[in-house]
């Protein structure tokens, strides 16, 4: 789940990441929790993570300054592989992102809790981050989304459209509060290979 500082609908997203975020910087934090998965034979089993970023201006100029949360329950080698994985240092989706990203912020450990309910979403992240969005129901799939899809995202290519609830970030100097349920947010399920 995604939530940012955008109206909603997020100019990045139909755009294919050219047009100026409508608060003219982007902030938006990417949380990902992961049922079943490893890299390089660490199992990362139910781990969850949080991509914190922002953009002074279209994501596609780049000077991306980017920093991870990664969840509090991961062992000694889990964090190096969640980090290589989110980062997109060893490929993968993410990578993608990687030319765009001027700064690495940094790596902090938290307890992150996830909730799921229909097509509410909610995620804590200690003091860092707290988020919760709603998704936009379609009229012609009762109990589906309305969906964004052939998208540049590296998380899906199928993205479920969403108002932000809750939008808080205190992490690597990024900062911003929002509860007018008036931002911009989506989901998807993720499936990645390296």
């Amino acid at each position: 789940m995604e939530t940012c500082n955008c109206d909603f609908i997020c100019p990045c997203i139909g755009t294919n990441l050219t047009a100026r975020p409508t608060e003219g910087d982007c902030k938006a934090a990417i949380a990902m929790k992961i049922d079943h998965g490893e890299k390089d034979g660490v199992a990362l089993d139910g781990l969850a993570f949080i991509v914190v970023l922002r953009s002074p201006g279209p994501m596609a100029d780049g000077n991306l300054k980017v920093g991870l949360i990664v969840d509090e329950k991961a062992d000694a080698a889990q964090p190096q592989a969640i980090t290589e994985i989110a980062t997109g240092a060893d490929g993968g989706p993410m990578a993608m992102l990687a030319p765009l990203v001027s700064e690495i912020a940094g790596v902090e450990q938290r307890p992150i809790s996830f909730e799921k309910d229909g097509m509410s979403y909610a995620v804590k992240a200690g003091e860092l981050i707290e988020q919760s969005l709603i998704g936009i129901a379609s009229v012609t799939k009762e109990g589906e989304p309305i969906y964004f899809e052939n998208v540049l995202h590296p998380v899906s290519s199928k993205l479920a459209l969403a108002k932000a609830t809750v939008s808080k970030f205190h992490a690597f100097g990024i900062d911003w509060e929002d509860a007018s349920g008036t931002r911009n947010g989506q989901f998807a399920p993720f499936s990645w290979n390296g």
